[in-house]
């Protein structure tokens, strides 16, 4: 809890650092045998869990690098381990890589070293959450919704608002919701409850669900104290969401395409959508530790990860969309329509998570990080 904390407190005194700082490795050598990498579930497949999907095991033949995963369920745990250190990369989220970078717990990255940068997507090559004063940290790796996931026997239609998760009401099928529902189970939920606030109460004047005064924060953490009555569970490990919604009645829940696509496979009645209040989401950066023990490797890593069939391949299993356009097309796992079908076209409609800092863009003063961190612990314990 106090690495994490740190860093927080860390980035609203300041980036500017990172303006003048350099990609610290000039050039490749030989790979070092290995490369150990952070990752969340499912973003990292050497065929154990389905054979057609490996992207892992032709990179250690190829560079003799064996990758070595640790799994992640939240961000805070990724800053965690990161500050713990012994790792070389990792797939941190927005709302993690910003804390990384001003904890200095990851380096600079020399896109030179990357064949493939220049096939990255525009629209990503320069994101704020791992860029900063022009300087990278970090190659794209996935980007995706928090979509709300739901049971289609009890909805026979996609449920048009957020509202089932965050307000009490009789369902569909004549029971209420509650205990039926979920939330996830970190500090970055409390922009899902902003960003339903900033429909269904305008005069709040919210412009952006990571950027809250006190009184919009007070409003979107009464919600959550509201929605706390009505969850079953948190939950933050994705197999154990797709547990829950198979064996213990969960119907509806802010989910990652990942389960909706592990659980439809398994034919179960699940399906997911996009309510009209919209959605957050993530757009993933591989970034490399600032004392990466294996750099050699985990350059090879991120240029592997580039390559149009990864990428298409990564998006096919986790129901992400790929940083890399030329995955669009051609790749057997993930179709051609595959891009169109997980909503390749809704990347304007997306609020990306990111890291809430007190000195904000759209408010003259913003409730920071650590802020969230503490009062979510209290409002899943009751307070």
């Amino acid at each position: 809890m106090n690495s994490f904390l740190k860093s927080c407190t860390a980035l609203t005194v300041a980036l500017a650092f990172s303006g003048q700082a350099i990609a610290q490795v000039k050039e490749l050598g030989k790979g070092e045998g290995q490369v150990n990498i952070v990752a969340w579930p499912g973003y990292i497949e050497r065929g154990e869990t389905d054979k057609n999907y490996d992207w892992v095991t032709s990179f250690e033949k190829n560079t003799g690098c064996k990758v070595n995963i640790k799994t992640a369920n939240t961000s805070d745990e990724m800053v965690a381990l990161m500050n713990e250190g012994g790792f070389d990369l990792v797939t941190a989220s927005g709302d993690a890589s910003l804390r990384l970078v001003a904890g200095k717990r990851v380096q600079p990255i020399n896109t030179d070293l990357i064949p493939s940068w220049n096939t990255v997507d525009d629209r990503l090559k320069d994101a704020p959450w791992f860029t900063v004063g022009g300087v990278h940290y970090g190659a794209p790796y996935q980007w995706g919704p928090n979509v709300l996931m739901y049971n289609t026997e009890v909805f026979k239609e996609a449920p048009k608002s957020w509202n089932v998760v965050f307000e009490e009401m009789t369902l569909p099928d004549g029971k209420s919701n509650k205990g039926r529902v979920q939330a996830y189970d970190g500090p970055i939920h409390i922009a899902d409850a902003a960003n339903y606030l900033m429909i269904h109460k305008p005069e709040l004047g919210i412009k952006d669900p990571y950027e809250l005064t006190e009184d919009q924060y007070k409003a979107a953490l009464d919600l959550l104290r509201v929605q706390r009555t009505l969850v079953g569970r948190y939950w933050h490990d994705a197999a154990i969401q797709v547990d829950d919604f198979q064996n213990e009645g969960v119907v509806a829940s802010g989910s990652w395409p990942y389960q909706v696509n592990t659980l439809v496979a398994a034919k179960k009645p699940v399906a997911s959508t996009i309510p009209q209040e919209g959605v957050t989401g993530w757009a993933d950066t591989t970034m490399l530790a600032a004392d990466a023990a294996h750099p050699n490797c985990a350059y090879m890593w991120m240029e592997h990860s580039l390559s149009p069939k990864v990428q298409g391949d990564v998006s096919a299993w986790f129901g992400s969309l790929p940083v890399v356009p030329a995955a669009c097309k051609g790749n057997d796992l993930l179709g051609d329509e595959g891009c169109k079908t997980n909503g390749y076209d809704n990347f304007e409609k997306i609020k990306f998570w990111k890291t809430p800092v007190s000195k904000c863009a759209t408010q003259d003063q913003c409730v920071p990080y650590y802020r969230w961190v503490s009062d979510y612990i209290g409002v899943i314990g009751g307070r």
